[in-house]
């Protein structure tokens, strides 16, 4: 039996803190676990700059009320499903992803959660559990599951490595020359036909 363990942001849907920094042109919102491996440094980072300029949750959600899949995302997800057991492993929050969700058709998330004053400020996070998606990888393991992972990013690469198969899509240069053993695709169409062959 087997399971596909997919990345969300930069996979299927845009980077939600690329696309609110855009938004807001606050240009330091635009790190992403592309750039920094160290995800509470990187939202420790984050809610400062949100606490700076007076930013929460509402405003974030507004500019996610604005975002769609990538273009093909959908289809593919759809075509994947129909041959497969899917889960989204994300350090996403819950709060920002169930509209993305509902645009792809609710595949089954697992990601974190925001801890948000009265106010609408963001004053921390909790993680669903350490190394959430090598944790969630291992788990799924065993219950007797084959994993298939796939991602974008540094902090999808443990998920990957510890997986039968394992694919970067859409990464970056960096990341791809630091793993040049990994396959890395562009396109969903050939990403699909790997993921298939995998199965």
């Amino acid at each position: 039996m087997k399971i596909v363990c997919l990345d969300m942001e930069g996979v299927l849907v845009p980077e939600i803190w690329i696309a609110f920094s855009e938004a807001t042109g606050i240009p330091e919102l635009k790190i992403t676990t592309r750039d920094e491996p160290d995800y509470d440094k990187l939202m420790r980072y984050r809610l400062k700059i949100l606490k700076e300029h007076g930013l929460g949750l509402k405003e974030i959600q507004e500019t996610i009320a604005t975002i769609d899949p990538l273009p093909g995302a959908k289809e593919f997800l759809d075509e994947l499903r129909s041959i497969a057991q899917v889960v989204i492993l994300s350090d996403t929050f819950t709060q920002f992803a169930m509209p993305l969700m509902k645009k792809l058709g609710y595949p089954s998330l697992f990601c974190n959660e925001l801890i948000v004053g009265e106010n609408g400020e963001i004053t921390g996070y909790k993680m669903r559990c350490e190394q959430s998606k090598l944790t969630t990888v291992r788990a799924l393991q065993s219950c007797g599951f084959e994993t298939i992972a796939a991602g974008d990013s540094h902090n999808d690469l443990a998920m990957i490595r510890a997986s039968k198969a394992g694919f970067l899509f859409r990464s970056t240069k960096a990341i791809m020359a630091e793993n040049p053993d990994l396959q890395e695709f562009e396109e969903f169409d050939d990403f699909l036909a790997a993921i298939k062959a995998a199965l």
